[in-house]
């Protein structure tokens, strides 16, 4: 239940969860699609460019792309790689897709802690599906999409609208992450956020609790991330 303790800090209610590389292995996949569709450009994509993605949501990593590879980004160019994207991430997520480390354990320690939790990522809904498939919708209270809100992660719309369908305060909730422009969407909402890098790393930062995976993760830990916070 969200609310203050006695003495005016916040208190653990909900725990916002981040999907692709956070909860499951799936950048591997998002990286075989971007890079085949730099191909279908005629260009190889290079790290730095596949980087700056991670995170991002489908409107502006399109965006991205294009201006990365210095191809003409016209509305129907966009729309058509955006079909393609999602063609290629479905084929790729049809199967059972990887966990990461210690994020099943994870889940089912808040579920018996009695804490709401979310899925909250930039991810359309159509794909997240595929994710939620692997995961298992028990584990959630709420989910919400980037193309849910009417900004994606950078911008702290998901973690606001989670907030909003779980009955919390954003300050009351732990956000779990792994990129940079996720955890900005989670502090910008008010969060408090743990951090598990996966592909790129994160700035360390006031109010950021950092992991090196989420093996172990404790009710303790949730609650230290949210008074390091403040």
């Amino acid at each position: 239940m969200s609310g203050r303790s006695v003495d005016g800090t916040a208190r653990l209610a909900a725990v916002l969860w981040d999907m692709d590389g956070t909860l499951l292995d799936s950048e591997k996949l998002w990286d075989v699609a971007v890079r085949e569709l730099a191909r279908e450009h005629g260009h190889e994509m290079t790290d730095e460019l596949r980087h700056a993605l991670i995170g991002a949501s489908g409107p502006d990593a399109l965006r991205m792309v294009f201006d990365g590879l210095g191809v003409e980004s016209t509305p129907e160019a966009l729309h058509a790689a955006g079909e393609f994207l999602e063609w290629r991430v479905t084929e790729l997520m049809t199967g059972p897709i990887p966990w990461r480390p210690g994020a099943k354990e994870a889940l089912g320690m808040v579920r018996e802690a009695g804490l709401a939790s979310a899925l909250v990522t930039n991810t359309k809904r159509s794909l997240t599906e595929f994710g939620l498939n692997t995961l298992g919708r028990d584990f959630f209270d709420a989910s919400v999409c980037g193309d849910e809100v009417a900004r994606g992660k950078p911008e702290p719309d998901v973690y606001l609208r989670a907030a909003e369908l779980l009955g919390v305060e954003p300050r009351d909730c732990v956000a779990v992450e792994d990129s940079p422009t996720g955890t900005r969407a989670a502090q910008a909402a008010g969060c408090a956020v743990i951090v598990i890098p996966c592909e790129i790393p994160v700035p360390d930062g006031p109010g950021r609790s950092f992991r090196d995976t989420l093996v172990g993760l404790t009710v303790d830990d949730l609650e230290q991330a949210l008074k390091q916070r403040g």
